[in-house]
């Protein structure tokens, strides 16, 4: 396992342990609380984190059950993942569900073999890319239950990986809304969490953004309104990106309202 692994998996975890710990003491009417996605109430927030977790353990050890995945996916595209997700909110054993699959998932990505990839919805995925989706995707959702349950969230250096996930992710941005993605690289400078710069692209560029770590993860997840963040963008091509960015897989998200 590199080293990259070794810290994604355990910033994972932490994520996890986090989200846990904040609903392991809900009764059923906190389970039922409304989340800012519309229709999504806590429960369904952990059992698509569940949902997905499994999809993933099954994509890297099961080939069947992966493949049995990508067929009920190919008959419902639009529906699928969020009826997954409604359904196992409705299991009584949902948290140790959850628990049990993220637990299994991060030791059988720990123990995947070193450049060899697993299927996924979009391209193939090493291990490494694996965890760093489902870091981001703990974090996000978990950021949604956060504020449902009005529990402040303190963002930590872990959203690294979440940034880098929104840096690569860049011209997939433009794809999936039809745009041609911009040739020349942007130089990308983010205050972290613990007030650290992190920084991609070349010092020279003409084009430039920045800004806190937070505000542009949470803009590549879609948990904010580009207007209600202190992202500066210098340049046509990345004030159009900051309109279109999602570093997660499938179709445009419909995104949030500026407050």
């Amino acid at each position: 396992m590199t080293e990259v692994l070794t810290q994604v998996l355990a910033d994972l975890a932490a994520e996890g342990d986090r989200l846990e710990a904040l609903v392991a003491g809900l009764d059923d009417d906190g389970w039922r609380t409304p989340t800012p996605a519309v229709g999504w109430d806590v429960a369904t927030q952990v059992a698509h984190l569940t949902w997905t977790d499994e999809v993933a353990l099954a994509a890297a050890t099961d080939k069947d059950a992966w493949d049995a995945v990508v067929l009920e996916a190919i008959a419902d595209p639009g529906g699928y993942v969020d009826r997954c997700a409604y359904s196992l909110a409705r299991e009584p054993d949902l948290l140790d569900r959850w628990r049990a699959a993220r637990t299994d998932l991060r030791k059988a990505l720990g123990a995947h073999p070193r450049g060899e990839k697993m299927p996924w919805f979009g391209p193939p995925m090493s291990a490494t890319s694996m965890a760093t989706a489902r870091l981001m995707e703990t974090w996000a959702h978990g950021l949604d239950v956060h504020e449902a349950l009005g529990a402040p969230v303190e963002d930590t250096d872990r959203i690294r990986h979440v940034a880098h996930l929104g840096v690569r992710t860049r011209s997939f941005a433009f794809s999936v809304h039809g745009l041609e993605a911009p040739s020349e690289e942007f130089r990308i400078d983010l205050v972290a969490p613990s007030g650290d710069v992190w920084s991609w692209g070349p010092e020279n560029a003409a084009q430039t953004l920045t800004g806190s770590a937070g505000d542009f993860c949470r803009l590549v997840t879609q948990r904010v309104h580009r207007a209600d963040t202190d992202l500066v963008a210098a340049g046509a091509d990345v004030d159009r990106w900051l309109d279109i960015a999602q570093a997660f897989a499938g179709q445009p998200g419909e995104g949030r309202g500026a407050r």
